[in-house]
């Protein structure tokens, strides 16, 4: 098949890739060419910017795709947009939302695609829910052949998944003996995933018409606490890290750009059930572990010493968010009398 994939190289994008060139698609990447190609001479790159649709109808003059998968698209201009590029040119569209955009709170732990979309404490995913809504509505009104994908927390080898985002500080933190924050008590349970698990159940779904019109997420079905995510990372290097539990609310003060994702996202106890997409799907399975996850992710580490450059930030932020809870806590501790 003739694959066009809006952005191709992030952390699920990249799996995408690779996944698709292995069955022997024919894989083009659109994007503004700022990153190193990792699939030079395998994938056909196509230089243009989503922002510029002038220039992007330009690259893409006389094309015609299977399926068209936008992995960067945020809100419903972006998709109004699409519709006008690629009607007429894909017999599918592809379009990558977020499962953060269920409702929250839950009014139920089991997640199904048909709970509703409702998450009025992050506006990420507000947009995320507007996106779907254009895109539902180019289906009904003209046809227009979409496919939506809900993504949970999607790590891969080279993306470590934690409180502050993916990064390779976790496993620096845990061999300096540095403690970790969690979120809340730790016990809120959550589904991480593989990026190449994700991958093959979105493989699935392209050139698929029972996917057509419909929305599936796609995640591993091993659900783990908080706690449980950071133990592991552990395990993997054979340290027992330390944890420190902060609730949400102060780490939104402390750290304000971390306050939407915490309340709208990752605060809450879900369980995204993956029925939909092995009906659809039936030969797709999430069988890697998190634990077997972060082992490779270790593996891929020790082999890119230089990724750990880029996690100095976060983990500056982590330091200096502990510390603010440090001050917060002798302040809270009762005064001794004399």
């Amino acid at each position: 098949m003739d694959i066009l994939l809006i952005g191709g190289t992030g952390i699920i994008s990249t799996a995408v890739t690779e996944l698709l060139l292995r069955r022997g698609d024919n894989v083009y990447l659109l994007n503004r060419g700022k990153r190193e190609n990792p699939f030079a001479g395998k994938a056909r790159q196509i230089v243009a910017d989503k922002t510029d649709r002038a220039g992007m109808k330009k690259a893409l003059e006389g094309l015609k795709f299977d399926a068209v998968a936008n992995f960067i698209a945020f809100n419903a201009d972006d998709v109004a947009k699409d519709v006008e590029t690629f009607a007429g040119m894909t017999k599918q569209y592809l379009l990558i939302s977020s499962a953060s955009a269920y409702q929250k709170p839950p009014t139920h732990y089991i997640v199904t695609e048909s709970t509703p979309l409702h998450n009025p404490y992050w506006g990420y995913s507000r947009n995320k829910i507007a996106m779907e809504d254009a895109a539902v509505t180019a289906y009904r009104e003209k046809g227009f052949p979409v496919t939506i994908v809900r993504p949970s927390y999607t790590y891969g080898e080279f993306g470590v998944p934690g409180v502050f985002g993916l990064s390779f500080q976790h496993f620096e933190r845990i061999k300096k003996g540095k403690p970790l924050i969690v979120h809340g008590d730790g016990q809120s349970l959550w589904q991480m995933t593989f990026n190449e698990e994700f991958a093959r159940g979105f493989a699935g779904l392209i050139g698929n018409a029972r996917a057509l019109g419909e929305a599936f997420h796609i995640t591993s079905d091993e659900v783990l606490t908080w706690d449980q995510i950071f133990q592991a990372m552990g395990r993997a290097i054979g340290i027992e890290p330390k944890l420190v539990h902060i609730p949400a609310e102060f780490l939104g003060r402390a750290e304000p750009s971390m306050y939407d994702g915490l309340k709208g996202d990752m605060s809450y106890s879900i369980m995204l059930d993956n029925s939909k997409i092995k009906n659809v799907v039936p030969d797709f399975r999430a069988s890697t572990t998190f634990y077997e996850g972060m082992r490779r992710c270790l593996a891929w580490w020790a082999k890119h010493p230089d990724a750990h450059l880029a996690t100095a930030p976060n983990s500056e932020k982590v330091d200096r968010v502990l510390a603010l809870w440090e001050k917060a806590l002798a302040l809270a501790e009762p005064q001794k009398s004399l």
